[in-house]
């Protein structure tokens, strides 16, 4: 049967096998595109802002002028020269570089926010390896000028508070022209940016500047809440800000004993719900958190770090949204979150990107297909017809 195929082939006609050949390109080419490219564009553009409650849809003109549009992902996680493998370095980061850049042109949003674990080795990178890992992410998340870029630090980018220096912080933050601590204000809009891992209050050097600026922070914030006509002696020489109650960026979420309380399809799996969160390692500790939510009564709360998503009440009114890893190192189905902004209120929608089995799914079948048809192209697989009329052919001798 082997000769006889391989006879066969052989006296294919040249111009018939060549066809045969760049139908077969074509089609593992197509495959290929589909998969690495195009269904992002397929699944990102599925995703719409949300509407801010009360207001106008976001096609008005006058209604979207005033709403800042805001794309908030976590825990990107690049891998460095230590831990990170060749190919998996080059397809983690090919995937994120292609739903982010996909993101940016189909959503095009005002303001980007990455919550910390901007690096997976920044905690003990040498420069050198610091530097490739810089010039790899400036070449991944590169944005139009249109858009505008912030970055929180996490535990990977300095180390967790026993491997935190001064050093390691001022690198982070030269690189990323920011200072944690700082408050930025877009469209009246005040957002705290926290060096979370900072909050150990222990008293280090770290911690204490950080701490320091955080309630200077705070009391500028609450000066400019403060009714017009309100006199305080306290607030006579104090910078005017927006009076808007601040969203709170961070890397660690407030302290909460597990993510038992959280659902959704992208919370963490049922076997480690219940797991109890470590202090100062899984969230912040229970004073710190009191002290972030004392110092700045804020709205809302933006965390990263666990990879999974979690939606939590605290005080009974402050919503704290877990934003899940934004790489598919870390999780199956990654997303990122669309938050429609004012001054007074907010609307936040989740963007799932391409799962990554369902990916591995279509490659499957395209590799299932590909073989069938080079069996059967060859004769060694006979098609479906012919087989069904040797069997009738059978059955009428009979």
């Amino acid at each position: 049967m082997l000769s006889y195929s391989s006879t066969t082939v052989k006296n294919l006609p040249l111009k018939k096998r060549l066809c045969f050949l760049l139908k077969l390109v074509g089609f593992v080419t197509s495959v290929f595109i589909f998969c690495e490219f195009l269904i992002y564009y397929v699944v990102i553009f599925q995703c719409r802002w949300p509407e801010v409650k009360g207001g106008a849809p976001m096609g008005e003109k006058e209604t979207s002028a005033s709403v800042l549009k805001a794309m908030i992902l976590a825990d990107t996680h690049l891998l460095g020269e230590i831990k990170g493998h060749w190919f998996d370095k080059l397809r983690r980061e090919w995937q994120m570089e292609r739903s982010f850049q996909t993101a940016l042109w189909l959503l095009q949003p005002d303001i980007v926010f990455i919550l910390g674990d901007i690096f997976d080795e920044g905690k003990w990178s040498s420069p050198q390896a610091w530097a490739d890992d810089v010039r790899r992410f400036r070449k991944m998340f590169k944005y139009p000028v249109s858009t505008e870029l912030v970055v929180i630090v996490g535990n990977h980018d300095i180390g967790f508070h026993y491997e935190m220096t001064t050093y390691k912080v001022n690198r982070f933050e030269k690189v990323f022209n920011l200072t944690s601590g700082k408050l930025i204000t877009r469209k009246g809009i005040n957002f705290v940016l926290v060096n979370s891992v900072a909050m150990d209050g222990d008293g280090c050097a770290v911690c204490s500047t950080s701490e320091a600026k955080l309630v200077a922070l705070s009391h500028k914030l609450n000066c400019s809440l403060q009714k017009p006509n309100h006199s305080n002696k306290r607030c006579s020489d104090v910078e005017e800000l927006p009076a808007s109650e601040p969203i709170l960026l961070q890397h660690y979420p407030l302290y909460r004993k597990s993510d038992a309380e959280c659902s959704g399809e992208d919370s963490a799996p049922p076997e480690e719900k219940n797991t109890p969160f470590k202090e100062k390692y899984d969230v912040l500790s229970q004073e710190a958190s009191q002290k972030l939510i004392w110092w700045f009564h804020p709205r809302l709360i933006l965390s990263g770090h666990t990879h999974s998503a979690c939606e939590v009440l605290h005080a009974g009114k402050i919503l704290e949204v877990s934003v899940p890893s934004f790489s598919w190192r870390n999780r199956n189905n990654p997303s990122f979150i669309m938050g429609s902004i004012t001054p007074t209120d907010f609307s936040l929608q989740k963007c799932f990107l391409p799962y990554e089995s369902r990916v591995f799914t279509i490659y499957c079948a395209a590799g299932a297909l590909f073989v069938i048809l080079i069996l059967a192209h060859v004769q060694l697989l006979t098609p479906p017809f012919y087989f069904a009329q040797r069997l009738i052919s059978k059955h009428k001798a009979v």
